[in-house]
């Protein structure tokens, strides 16, 4: 199978690279975990304990529009070549992203959906993540070893991103599809928001699919099969053009995922999702079971 094809890899395909010693320049491999502040991990710390052998740390962020008023906003083409050249990833290197999340898979998609939106389509996905890779007794280690500086070149396609200008002319011409990868609770507005300045709640015409339900039990995606059915059970068509969005733009790229996985890439991420869109959103534009919007 060409790398190109291969959106995820098995614990088994990567434990056995790593057994050939063939993390390097043409194979690097990143935790990418990210978590909530109200989870209370250190991912990062996390790592420097254990973690996959021959593994550098991604942090989403660092690699990031620092000048945005919203978390880890996508950085410029310059920053994240830099970035990413720090950690030994070239244009010709084989990315392979995971996260340490209890469901398998959290933010490792944010990753592969950054690489891909720069221009990199030499990206996968552990299917399953560290959850999958411990229940399969594959190893890890404690040893960090700085990888050597590579050149990258980025190069954007910001047509795969959205604005809060785009979703609310799209409320306006209902032209694109948009779908919401929080919990059914915080899309409905009946469960609260893990930022405390922000409700629960939606905005006009959005539908909404909880990235937990991509996943199986021990973490892995669904089939295709199952993933299809996902969609036609939400009224989602992938032959029309979808936009994804959930609480600061990580989890929507679940939805980027199963879509590709079904052979739609190019499914485009509204960015600043609904930490954005909360604050600057007039109240009629935000639909929510629970308490709305004061104007």
């Amino acid at each position: 199978m060409a790398v190109q094809t291969q959106t995820l890899v098995s614990g088994r395909w990567l434990a056995d690279a790593i057994s050939n010693s063939l993390i390097g320049p043409r194979l690097r491999v990143l935790d990418t975990s990210w978590y909530l502040p109200k989870m209370k991990r250190d991912p990062r710390a996390e790592f420097v304990q254990r973690h996959i052998p021959g593994s550098a740390f991604f942090d989403i962020d660092d690699c990031c529009d620092r000048s945005s008023p919203f978390d880890h906003m996508l950085p410029t083409p310059s920053h994240f070549s830099r970035y990413v050249g720090d950690l030994g990833i070239g244009n010709d290197t084989h990315v392979v992203v995971y996260d340490t999340s209890d469901f398998g898979s959290f933010s490792a998609p944010r990753v592969w959906w950054m690489f891909r939106l720069f221009g990199h389509t030499l990206v996968s996905v552990l299917d399953g993540g560290l959850k999958k890779w411990l229940a399969d007794g594959h190893p890890l280690t404690d040893r960090c070893s700085a990888p050597e500086r590579a050149e990258f070149k980025a190069t954007l396609n910001g047509s795969w991103v959205k604005s809060y200008a785009d979703v609310l002319e799209n409320i306006r011409t209902q032209q694109v599809q948009v779908v919401d990868a929080r919990s059914a609770g915080r899309f409905r507005g009946t469960e609260p928001e893990p930022r405390e300045d922000t409700l629960p709640g939606h905005f006009p015409g959005a539908v909404n699919m909880p990235f937990t339900s991509f996943l199986d039990s021990s973490g892995k995606e669904l089939g295709t099969e199952g993933l299809s059915e996902l969609f036609r059970g939400a009224g989602v068509d992938l032959e029309r053009p979808l936009w994804a969005t959930c609480g600061s733009g990580v989890t929507a790229c679940h939805i980027v995922l199963a879509a590709h996985l079904l052979g739609h890439p190019g499914v485009c991420v509204y960015d600043g999702s609904w930490s954005e869109w909360f604050k600057r959103a007039s109240p009629e534009h935000i639909i929510s079971e629970g308490e709305g919007k004061k104007v």
